[in-house]
């Protein structure tokens, strides 16, 4: 294959929103979004963006103002934050699983004029905003029902009350575009500031430049929109290049996924499927897992926490398709490091994305030699501008050009690097640096194991020792001794976790990742 051209910068006058929409001028009748609902064509989107964005004006909203978006997974979503792009208004995307005192404080914090909130979760924002301080100008409801419809300011209303937007905002490549707010493991969520161009250029380094996305492709991502993984993997890359995408507003179980995956009409099948670990362990387990003849994969990425080797490796057997494992982040808004199709390291994160460089530290701030860990540190054009309201968090993380990723890596000698744990995660038992994931990649090999976390608690003299905790499989049984043996027998023994418990749930962030944080203070309570 013949070496990808160096992608060209974006023009200094820019809006991703008014991009996405020209892109897409001759798709007229080609479905672009399919919901729980019904499906919405390139056509009706380029409408319907430019009357969100009208509407958003005429409400007294101004340039670079922030709007909430707490919205399910559904066709309004996209039209909500491409029309607030459009006309240069600052959508902020949130995670539908928090509480109503996080949305306090992020409405607050954003200092967010209007809200758009799907119907089922306006009792907890109407909570939050009774809790705040902050008043909003106007709230937005899809889908109301009952009194509420009749009484509510409700989408559809909104966007047919005002004439679409011609000309959209005269917005800059470097001007604010929206925010993410980080899934951090402590403290309050930051808000991390990404431009109009950051978004361009994720599409054409990873959703072009690595995974090679079709016009003919039909994408479904289980990570949601209000995340960054699920912006690029679900809006920007798909838009990019005119595919069509599935949403799903519930839960992506396995077995809600495989009826997407099996759907009866080839055409809503997904080419497609973006997920992560925990996801595909599940689905691997599940009674119900499809065979390879009833899907229409061509293509799997990962992300979100490293793949253990053996977990792809047994998704690869079964359905004949490479699990493209990478890491991001939403402070550089999706993956920098990846594996790629034809060329895949299992138990590695791959190679870095071309357009991005990385770079391992040690504690002194110098690079570090091949095969020793070291904090990973990435250098790339989609880096978000800061995070909002936080010099200090913003001068840690945002260092010149260099961001740093707070996860510890190794380079191999073929250049690709693995995945060590994060920075506060690694383990030095006896003087030696232990990574817990490669502990709990050998775990997860065992045939009773279905998930694993493992961290360091002091022993009597107050050295680190490994602790496992493991969920079993269902309907599976096996002993701590067992379990010690199986890592024993795989790895050097001074990694073997000194003590194993067995626990129903791992505790994990609403994007699916493990907090080993809470386990941590399990520990120190004594339970």
């Amino acid at each position: 294959m013949a070496a990808r051209q160096p992608v060209a910068a974006p023009p200094e006058q820019y809006n991703f929103a008014a991009d996405v929409l020209a892109r897409n001028a001759g798709r007229h009748g080609k479905t672009a979004f399919a919901d729980d609902s019904g499906t919405l064509t390139y056509g009706a989107l380029d409408e319907r963006v430019r009357r969100m964005a009208a509407a958003l004006l005429a409400s007294g909203v101004r340039r670079e103002e922030r709007v909430l978006l707490l919205m399910h997974d559904c066709n309004e979503w996209p039209v909500a934050f491409l029309g607030a792009i459009f006309a240069g208004v600052v959508p902020v995307a949130v995670n539908t699983l928090l509480t109503a005192d996080d949305y306090a404080y992020m409405l607050e914090h954003a200092r967010a004029q209007v809200a758009l909130v799907s119907a089922p979760l306006l009792p907890t924002l109407s909570a939050a905003m009774a809790k705040g301080r902050h008043e909003l100008k106007q709230v937005i409801v899809v889908k109301p029902e009952g009194e509420l419809a009749a009484s509510g300011k409700d989408f559809e209303r909104t966007l047919s009350g005002v004439a679409p937007m011609r000309e959209a905002a005269a917005t800059r490549g470097d001007d604010p575009a929206f925010w993410l707010y980080s899934s951090g493991s402590t403290g309050r969520p930051k808000g991390a500031v990404h431009t109009h161009a950051n978004p361009y250029w994720t599409a054409e380094l990873y959703g072009c430049g690595v995974l090679g996305l079709q016009e003919s492709d039909v994408c479904f991502s289980a990570a949601k929109l209000y995340f960054a993984y699920g912006l690029g993997n679900a809006l920007t890359f798909p838009l990019w290049v005119g595919a069509t995408v599935l949403l799903m507003a519930g839960r992506p179980t396995p077995e809600a996924v495989f009826r997407r995956w099996t759907a009866a009409a080839a055409d809503a099948q997904p080419t497609v499927f973006y997920g992560a670990p925990t996801g595909f362990a599940g689905m691997l387990a599940s009674p119900l897992l499809p065979a390879r003849t009833q899907t229409r994969l061509r293509l799997v990425s990962s992300a979100g926490e490293a793949l253990p080797a053996e977990l792809g490796e047994r998704f690869k057997a079964h359905f004949d398709v490479d699990i493209i494992d990478g890491i991001g982040s939403t402070e550089m808004l999706h993956v920098y490091l990846s594996n790629r199709p034809g060329k895949v390291r299992y138990g590695s994160t791959g190679w870095p994305v071309p357009g991005y460089d990385i770079e391992l530290r040690g504690e002194d701030g110098q690079p570090v030699p091949d095969g020793e860990p070291g904090d990973l540190y990435i250098k790339g054009p989609s880096s978000a501008l800061m995070y909002w309201s936080n010099r200090a968090k913003t001068c840690e993380t945002f260092q010149g050009s260099w961001c740093k990723s707070g996860d510890k890596y190794v380079r191999n000698a073929d250049g690709s690097y693995t995945y060590g744990g994060r920075s506060d995660d690694m383990l030095k038992v006896s003087g030696i640096y232990v990574s817990p994931f490669e502990v709990e990649a050998t775990l997860v090999q065992h045939a009773c194991v279905l998930e694993v976390a493992v961290i360091g608690v002091p022993d009597a003299e107050g050295l680190t020792k490994t602790k496992a905790f493991v969920v079993l499989k269902a309907g599976k049984s096996a002993t701590e001794e067992e379990l010690k043996a199986f890592v024993k027998e795989r790895l050097a023994a001074y990694k073997y976790p000194r003590s194993i418990e067995f626990i129903e749930e791992l505790p994990k962030t609403a994007t699916g990742k493990i907090q080993r944080f809470r386990l941590r203070e399990r520990e120190a309570a004594g339970h």
